[in-house]
């Protein structure tokens, strides 16, 4: 058996593992609380099988592909010695992924159907596309710009609990300011750009960068660019409702 087929046997058997908690809550509650049989078991059945699948090739992808080309090209911005290089690269990763993020779009569409049934915006299929293109573009300059930030801090070696609670404050003033209907919005789109595609990539960036620049520890300096992905969308999302 090949190296290969044994590692892709050993994710489908954790994603497997990772899964089953889910699947035995669902069952007890269905079953046991609930007393109903569960509806269509044939075609859940095969969901979960789907799953499984569809998140063993996810992880055996991100070892294979996505992490070492992230650390990679990393390490040679940094060899390359270009500040301005370094930080085009890192604002066009945060904006690139985020733009792509399947949770981002499914939360901007929902956002502008609800604010175009409650009478924010005009009802219609443009203005709806408008408002759901805005959030997303606005949500991913905020992490292109998070992710600036993030690098700075690695490379000048600033504080990373300075930066977050400089944020949190930031969001806590800007809150009562905002309008009401942009503030839930807001607060959920920190949650939805570290998805499936952003955090990958992100992570490995920040690993790489830490490992290939003299004095940084990437246990200590490699992480951190997540929480500024999650932090600044919620800063300019709440700015976007302020002006637009």
């Amino acid at each position: 058996m090949s190296k290969q087929l044994q590692q892709f046997l050993r994710s489908l058997v954790d994603s497997v593992r990772d899964l089953a908690p889910i699947v035995v809550v669902i069952a007890f509650f269905q079953l046991a609380v609930l007393q109903q049989p569960i509806p269509n078991l044939g075609e859940i059945l095969v969901g979960v099988v789907l799953v499984v699948l569809g998140l063993t090739f996810f992880i055996r992808g991100l070892e294979m592909g996505l992490f070492p080309i992230g650390e990679r090209m990393a390490y040679a911005f940094a060899r390359k010695g270009s500040l301005f290089w370094i930080l085009a690269f890192a604002f066009a990763l945060g904006f690139g992924t985020t733009v792509a993020e399947p949770a981002l779009i499914a939360v901007a569409a929902e956002a502008s159907q609800i604010a175009a049934e409650g009478g924010v915006i005009e009802r219609s299929d443009a203005a709806m596309d408008d408002y759901a293109n805005g959030l997303r573009y606005t949500v991913a300059l905020s992490v292109g710009f998070a992710i600036v930030v993030g690098v700075l801090r690695i490379i000048r070696g600033w504080p990373i609990q300075v930066l977050i609670i400089g944020g949190y404050i930031a969001v806590v003033v800007m809150t009562p300011f905002a309008p009401e209907e942009i503030v839930g919005i807001a607060y959920d789109s920190g949650g939805v750009t570290t998805s499936t595609i952003t955090v990958p990539l992100v992570t490995a960036l920040g690993v790489g960068l830490a490992s290939s620049i003299k004095g940084r520890n990437p246990m200590t300096d490699g992480f951190g660019l997540i929480a500024f992905a999650s932090l600044t969308p919620m800063i300019f999302v709440m700015a976007y409702g302020m002006l637009f």
